[in-house]
Protein backbone atom coordinates (compact mmCIF):
# COMPACT_ATOMS: atom_id res chain seq x y z
CA UNK A 1 0.00 0.00 0.00
CA UNK A 2 1.64 3.65 -0.83
CA UNK A 3 1.73 6.00 1.21
CA UNK A 4 -2.02 8.31 1.49
CA UNK A 5 -1.43 11.63 0.31
CA UNK A 6 2.34 12.15 0.70
CA UNK A 7 2.85 15.89 0.27
CA UNK A 8 6.60 15.78 -0.52
CA UNK A 9 9.34 13.25 0.16
CA UNK A 10 12.11 13.61 2.24
CA UNK A 11 15.04 12.88 -0.47
CA UNK A 12 18.22 14.45 0.96
CA UNK A 13 17.88 15.58 4.72
CA UNK A 14 16.25 13.72 7.73
CA UNK A 15 15.95 17.04 9.95
CA UNK A 16 14.58 17.03 12.91
CA UNK A 17 12.72 20.26 12.61
CA UNK A 18 9.48 19.91 14.25
CA UNK A 19 12.09 19.19 17.46
CA UNK A 20 9.97 18.71 20.73
CA UNK A 21 8.12 22.11 19.17
CA UNK A 22 4.72 24.15 20.51
CA UNK A 23 2.78 21.97 18.16
CA UNK A 24 2.44 19.29 20.58
CA UNK A 25 0.38 20.64 22.80
CA UNK A 26 -2.12 20.99 20.24
CA UNK A 27 -2.88 17.21 20.45
CA UNK A 28 -6.82 17.30 20.21
CA UNK A 29 -7.15 18.93 16.47
CA UNK A 30 -7.37 16.68 13.13
CA UNK A 31 -3.97 16.12 12.24
CA UNK A 32 -3.36 13.29 10.17
CA UNK A 33 -2.48 14.01 6.25
CA UNK A 34 -5.20 12.98 3.86
CA UNK A 35 -6.11 9.79 5.79
CA UNK A 36 -9.38 8.32 6.08
CA UNK A 37 -9.52 7.85 9.85
CA UNK A 38 -12.76 5.76 10.35
CA UNK A 39 -10.66 3.08 11.30
CA UNK A 40 -10.96 4.39 14.80
CA UNK A 41 -12.86 6.07 16.41
CA UNK A 42 -11.87 9.54 18.48
CA UNK A 43 -11.20 7.39 21.75
CA UNK A 44 -8.74 5.10 19.93
CA UNK A 45 -11.24 1.70 20.67
CA UNK A 46 -11.82 0.99 16.83
CA UNK A 47 -15.41 0.73 15.35
CA UNK A 48 -15.64 -2.75 17.22
CA UNK A 49 -13.52 -4.70 19.08
CA UNK A 50 -10.13 -5.64 17.12
CA UNK A 51 -9.87 -8.93 18.98
CA UNK A 52 -13.49 -9.92 18.65
CA UNK A 53 -12.89 -9.07 14.63
CA UNK A 54 -9.61 -11.17 14.94
CA UNK A 55 -12.03 -14.17 16.42
CA UNK A 56 -14.12 -13.71 13.87
CA UNK A 57 -12.01 -13.49 10.80
CA UNK A 58 -12.51 -10.29 10.11
CA UNK A 59 -9.03 -8.04 9.30
CA UNK A 60 -8.78 -5.00 11.99
CA UNK A 61 -8.16 -1.97 10.39
CA UNK A 62 -4.95 -0.06 11.96
CA UNK A 63 -4.02 3.32 11.02
CA UNK A 64 -0.31 4.02 11.23
CA UNK A 65 0.96 7.41 11.58
CA UNK A 66 4.53 8.29 10.65
CA UNK A 67 6.18 10.91 12.46
CA UNK A 68 7.55 12.61 8.83
CA UNK A 69 7.83 11.80 5.43
CA UNK A 70 8.95 7.94 4.70
CA UNK A 71 12.62 7.17 5.36
CA UNK A 72 14.65 4.23 6.53
CA UNK A 73 13.45 4.50 9.79
CA UNK A 74 10.26 3.40 8.89
CA UNK A 75 11.87 0.26 6.51
CA UNK A 76 10.36 -2.23 8.64
CA UNK A 77 6.74 -1.31 8.66
CA UNK A 78 7.15 -1.29 4.82
CA UNK A 79 8.61 -4.41 4.84
CA UNK A 80 5.73 -6.13 6.65
CA UNK A 81 2.92 -4.50 4.69
CA UNK A 82 5.10 -5.35 1.02
CA UNK A 83 5.26 -9.69 2.16
CA UNK A 84 2.09 -9.33 3.71
CA UNK A 85 3.44 -9.80 7.43
CA UNK A 86 0.08 -7.45 8.79
CA UNK A 87 -2.73 -9.30 6.35
CA UNK A 88 -1.02 -12.66 7.72
CA UNK A 89 -1.45 -11.46 11.54
CA UNK A 90 -5.26 -10.47 10.32
CA UNK A 91 -4.51 -6.76 10.08
CA UNK A 92 -5.61 -3.95 7.58
CA UNK A 93 -2.67 -1.08 7.92
CA UNK A 94 -2.98 2.02 6.28
CA UNK A 95 0.34 4.30 6.51
CA UNK A 96 -0.63 7.80 6.50
CA UNK A 97 2.18 11.38 7.56
CA UNK A 98 0.97 13.80 10.12
CA UNK A 99 -0.39 17.39 9.12
CA UNK A 100 1.62 18.59 11.10
CA UNK A 101 5.37 16.82 11.10
CA UNK A 102 4.66 14.50 14.47
CA UNK A 103 2.30 11.41 15.54
CA UNK A 104 1.79 12.14 19.09
CA UNK A 105 -1.57 14.43 18.55
CA UNK A 106 -2.70 11.27 16.11
CA UNK A 107 -2.08 8.70 18.49
CA UNK A 108 -2.62 10.08 21.51
CA UNK A 109 -5.96 11.18 20.29
CA UNK A 110 -6.49 8.04 18.46
CA UNK A 111 -6.78 8.74 15.11
CA UNK A 112 -4.29 6.93 14.63
CA UNK A 113 -4.01 3.79 16.75
CA UNK A 114 -0.06 3.38 16.28
CA UNK A 115 2.94 5.67 14.72
CA UNK A 116 6.22 6.68 14.91
CA UNK A 117 7.38 9.21 17.97
CA UNK A 118 10.75 9.62 20.09
CA UNK A 119 11.39 9.59 23.54
CA UNK A 120 12.03 13.50 23.84
CA UNK A 121 8.75 13.83 21.75
CA UNK A 122 7.40 11.56 24.23
CA UNK A 123 8.15 13.53 27.20
CA UNK A 124 6.91 17.11 25.36
CA UNK A 125 3.86 15.61 24.91
CA UNK A 126 3.24 14.51 28.40
CA UNK A 127 3.88 18.30 29.75
CA UNK A 128 2.07 19.27 27.40
CA UNK A 129 -0.75 17.17 28.88
CA UNK A 130 -1.20 14.37 26.05
CA UNK A 131 -0.88 11.59 28.05
CA UNK A 132 -2.52 9.19 25.63
CA UNK A 133 0.10 7.01 24.37
CA UNK A 134 2.53 5.07 25.37
CA UNK A 135 6.04 4.13 23.65
CA UNK A 136 5.37 -0.07 22.96
CA UNK A 137 8.92 -0.84 21.32
CA UNK A 138 12.23 1.19 20.05
CA UNK A 139 13.18 0.77 16.55
CA UNK A 140 16.63 1.84 16.77
CA UNK A 141 17.93 0.57 20.19
CA UNK A 142 20.72 3.45 20.57
CA UNK A 143 20.43 7.35 19.99
CA UNK A 144 22.04 7.79 16.33
CA UNK A 145 21.83 11.27 15.62
CA UNK A 146 24.61 13.70 16.59
CA UNK A 147 26.42 16.81 15.17
CA UNK A 148 27.95 16.67 11.21
CA UNK A 149 30.05 19.49 10.08
CA UNK A 150 33.09 19.97 6.80
CA UNK A 151 35.74 18.20 7.42
CA UNK A 152 37.82 21.24 6.57
CA UNK A 153 36.88 23.15 9.45
CA UNK A 154 38.19 20.48 12.06
CA UNK A 155 34.90 20.38 14.26
CA UNK A 156 36.11 16.70 15.69
CA UNK A 157 34.63 17.13 18.97
CA UNK A 158 31.59 19.48 20.87
CA UNK A 159 34.16 22.05 22.16
CA UNK A 160 35.20 22.93 19.21
CA UNK A 161 32.06 24.14 18.17
CA UNK A 162 32.99 27.57 19.63
CA UNK A 163 33.57 30.03 17.45
CA UNK A 164 31.01 28.50 14.52
CA UNK A 165 27.59 28.97 13.28
CA UNK A 166 25.30 26.13 14.31
CA UNK A 167 21.58 26.18 13.18
CA UNK A 168 18.97 25.34 15.97
CA UNK A 169 15.24 25.17 15.65
CA UNK A 170 15.64 27.39 18.74
CA UNK A 171 14.00 25.18 21.19
CA UNK A 172 14.96 25.00 24.52
CA UNK A 173 15.83 21.06 25.39
CA UNK A 174 18.05 21.11 22.22
CA UNK A 175 20.26 24.23 22.88
CA UNK A 176 20.58 22.58 26.63
CA UNK A 177 21.71 19.44 25.20
CA UNK A 178 24.43 21.06 23.20
CA UNK A 179 25.01 23.23 25.53
CA UNK A 180 25.95 20.21 28.07
CA UNK A 181 28.22 18.47 26.03
CA UNK A 182 30.12 21.15 25.03
CA UNK A 183 30.71 22.16 28.84
CA UNK A 184 31.42 18.67 29.75
CA UNK A 185 33.83 18.94 26.77
CA UNK A 186 35.67 22.03 27.94
CA UNK A 187 33.76 24.28 25.45
CA UNK A 188 32.62 27.61 25.99
CA UNK A 189 28.69 27.14 24.87
CA UNK A 190 28.63 30.86 24.78
CA UNK A 191 31.07 31.56 21.81
CA UNK A 192 28.80 29.54 19.89
CA UNK A 193 26.75 31.63 17.33
CA UNK A 194 23.47 30.16 16.95
CA UNK A 195 21.23 30.56 14.21
CA UNK A 196 17.47 29.88 14.12
CA UNK A 197 16.90 28.00 10.81
CA UNK A 198 15.20 25.35 9.73
CA UNK A 199 16.89 22.48 6.77
CA UNK A 200 15.79 19.82 5.09
CA UNK A 201 19.02 18.91 3.12
CA UNK A 202 21.98 19.20 5.67
CA UNK A 203 24.78 18.54 3.35
CA UNK A 204 23.76 21.21 0.82
CA UNK A 205 23.48 23.51 3.76
CA UNK A 206 27.28 22.94 4.38
CA UNK A 207 28.11 23.11 1.00
CA UNK A 208 26.25 26.88 0.85
CA UNK A 209 28.20 28.01 4.48
CA UNK A 210 24.30 28.69 5.71
CA UNK A 211 26.24 27.07 8.90
CA UNK A 212 28.96 25.42 9.74
CA UNK A 213 27.57 22.50 12.29
CA UNK A 214 24.45 20.82 12.32
CA UNK A 215 22.06 18.25 14.54
CA UNK A 216 22.01 15.19 12.00
CA UNK A 217 21.23 11.83 11.93
CA UNK A 218 24.29 9.24 11.43
CA UNK A 219 21.84 6.75 9.37
CA UNK A 220 20.74 9.94 7.52
CA UNK A 221 22.53 13.19 6.66
CA UNK A 222 25.98 11.11 7.05
CA UNK A 223 25.11 8.86 4.36
CA UNK A 224 23.42 11.23 2.29
CA UNK A 225 27.51 13.29 2.60
CA UNK A 226 28.80 10.08 2.11
CA UNK A 227 26.74 8.84 -1.51
CA UNK A 228 27.70 12.95 -2.47
CA UNK A 229 31.20 12.45 -1.75
CA UNK A 230 31.48 15.29 0.32
CA UNK A 231 33.85 15.09 3.48
CA UNK A 232 32.62 15.61 6.40
CA UNK A 233 33.12 15.35 10.34
CA UNK A 234 30.51 13.72 12.95
CA UNK A 235 30.21 12.86 16.17
CA UNK A 236 27.18 11.65 18.12
CA UNK A 237 25.62 12.07 21.57
CA UNK A 238 25.86 9.21 22.80
CA UNK A 239 29.06 8.87 22.98
CA UNK A 240 29.54 12.25 24.95
CA UNK A 241 26.80 12.05 27.05
CA UNK A 242 25.23 8.34 28.16
CA UNK A 243 21.98 10.45 29.61
CA UNK A 244 21.57 11.21 25.72
CA UNK A 245 21.74 7.78 24.53
CA UNK A 246 17.27 8.17 24.54
CA UNK A 247 15.18 6.21 22.32
CA UNK A 248 14.89 8.02 18.68
CA UNK A 249 12.31 6.80 17.25
CA UNK A 250 10.27 4.54 19.01
CA UNK A 251 6.85 3.01 17.73
CA UNK A 252 3.69 4.30 19.84
CA UNK A 253 0.30 2.82 20.71
CA UNK A 254 -2.96 4.81 21.85
CA UNK A 255 -3.38 4.10 25.57
CA UNK A 256 -7.36 3.24 25.04
CA UNK A 257 -6.62 1.41 21.97
CA UNK A 258 -4.20 -0.91 23.83
CA UNK A 259 -6.22 -1.71 26.57
CA UNK A 260 -9.02 -2.77 24.43
CA UNK A 261 -7.03 -4.67 21.99
CA UNK A 262 -4.06 -6.28 23.34
CA UNK A 263 -4.15 -9.06 20.92
CA UNK A 264 -3.80 -6.26 17.76
CA UNK A 265 -1.45 -4.63 18.71
CA UNK A 266 0.80 -8.04 19.96
CA UNK A 267 -0.35 -8.79 16.32
CA UNK A 268 0.53 -5.53 15.04
CA UNK A 269 4.34 -5.86 16.83
CA UNK A 270 4.87 -9.48 15.32
CA UNK A 271 4.44 -8.08 12.09
CA UNK A 272 6.92 -4.98 12.38
CA UNK A 273 9.64 -7.52 13.99
CA UNK A 274 9.32 -9.52 11.43
CA UNK A 275 9.35 -6.79 8.72
CA UNK A 276 12.28 -5.01 10.72
CA UNK A 277 14.19 -8.48 11.11
CA UNK A 278 14.23 -8.95 7.07
CA UNK A 279 15.85 -5.02 6.76
CA UNK A 280 18.50 -6.12 9.50
CA UNK A 281 19.20 -10.00 7.00
CA UNK A 282 18.58 -8.23 3.94
CA UNK A 283 19.06 -4.33 3.95
CA UNK A 284 19.77 -4.18 0.02
CA UNK A 285 16.01 -6.06 -0.51
CA UNK A 286 14.46 -4.06 2.02
CA UNK A 287 15.81 -0.58 0.67
CA UNK A 288 14.30 -1.89 -2.43
CA UNK A 289 11.03 -2.37 -0.82
CA UNK A 290 11.39 1.03 0.57
CA UNK A 291 12.30 2.69 -3.03
CA UNK A 292 9.59 0.49 -4.50
CA UNK A 293 6.74 1.35 -1.98
CA UNK A 294 7.88 5.16 -2.16
CA UNK A 295 9.77 5.76 -5.60
CA UNK A 296 10.28 9.67 -5.15
CA UNK A 297 13.17 8.89 -2.51
CA UNK A 298 16.70 8.63 -3.61
CA UNK A 299 17.58 5.16 -4.10
CA UNK A 300 21.68 5.49 -3.48
CA UNK A 301 20.75 7.15 0.17
CA UNK A 302 18.16 4.63 0.99
CA UNK A 303 20.40 1.73 0.06
CA UNK A 304 23.06 3.37 2.66
CA UNK A 305 21.36 4.60 5.03
CA UNK A 306 19.56 1.00 5.19
CA UNK A 307 23.38 -0.91 5.45
CA UNK A 308 24.24 1.30 8.03
CA UNK A 309 20.82 1.14 9.93
CA UNK A 310 21.36 -3.21 9.48
CA UNK A 311 23.23 -3.17 12.42
CA UNK A 312 21.54 0.05 14.50
CA UNK A 313 17.87 -1.95 15.10
CA UNK A 314 18.33 -4.25 17.44
CA UNK A 315 22.62 -3.46 18.21
CA UNK A 316 23.82 -5.02 20.83
CA UNK A 317 19.74 -5.95 22.91
CA UNK A 318 18.54 -9.41 22.74
CA UNK A 319 16.09 -8.67 20.46
CA UNK A 320 14.30 -5.76 18.48
CA UNK A 321 12.31 -3.41 20.19
CA UNK A 322 13.72 -4.07 23.75
CA UNK A 323 13.43 -0.87 25.72
CA UNK A 324 16.19 -0.41 28.83
CA UNK A 325 14.07 0.82 32.02
CA UNK A 326 17.38 2.94 33.13
CA UNK A 327 18.63 4.00 30.18
CA UNK A 328 15.03 5.73 29.52
CA UNK A 329 14.64 6.61 33.28
CA UNK A 330 17.81 8.39 33.20
CA UNK A 331 16.83 10.74 29.99
CA UNK A 332 13.53 11.66 31.96
CA UNK A 333 15.63 12.56 34.80
CA UNK A 334 17.80 14.82 32.89
CA UNK A 335 14.33 16.79 31.78
CA UNK A 336 13.73 16.95 34.81
CA UNK A 337 16.70 18.10 36.48
CA UNK A 338 17.15 20.77 34.15
CA UNK A 339 13.72 22.17 34.47
CA UNK A 340 13.22 21.59 30.95
CA UNK A 341 9.32 20.31 31.86
CA UNK A 342 6.80 22.17 33.35
CA UNK A 343 5.40 19.29 34.95
CA UNK A 344 7.67 16.46 36.58
CA UNK A 345 7.88 13.37 34.50
CA UNK A 346 7.55 10.07 35.95
CA UNK A 347 10.66 8.64 34.90
CA UNK A 348 9.76 5.10 34.62
CA UNK A 349 6.98 5.68 32.63
CA UNK A 350 5.89 6.20 29.01
CA UNK A 351 6.42 2.79 28.05
CA UNK A 352 5.18 -0.46 27.91
CA UNK A 353 6.86 -3.39 26.15
CA UNK A 354 4.64 -6.03 27.33
CA UNK A 355 3.14 -5.98 24.22
CA UNK A 356 6.38 -7.82 22.31
CA UNK A 357 6.59 -11.01 21.17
Amino acid sequence: MKLTNASRILTAGLSRRAFVGASLASAATLVLAGCNSGSGSADGTADASSDSKAASGEKTKITFCLDYTPNTNHTGIYVAQNKGFFADEGLEVEIVQPADGTAEGAIGTGQAQLGVSYQDYLAAAYDAGNTGLTAVAAVIQHNTSGIMSRAEDGITHAALMEDHVYTTWDMEVEQATIKQVMTTDGGDFSKLKMVPFTVDDEVQGLKANMFDCVWVYEGWAVQNAAVQDYPVNYFSFKDMDDVFDFYTPVLAANNDFMKSNPDAVKAFLRAAKKGYEFAVEHPEDAAQILCDEVPELDSALVEASAKYLADQYTADASSWGVIDGKRWAAYFQWLNDNDLVKNKLDVNAGFDTSYLA
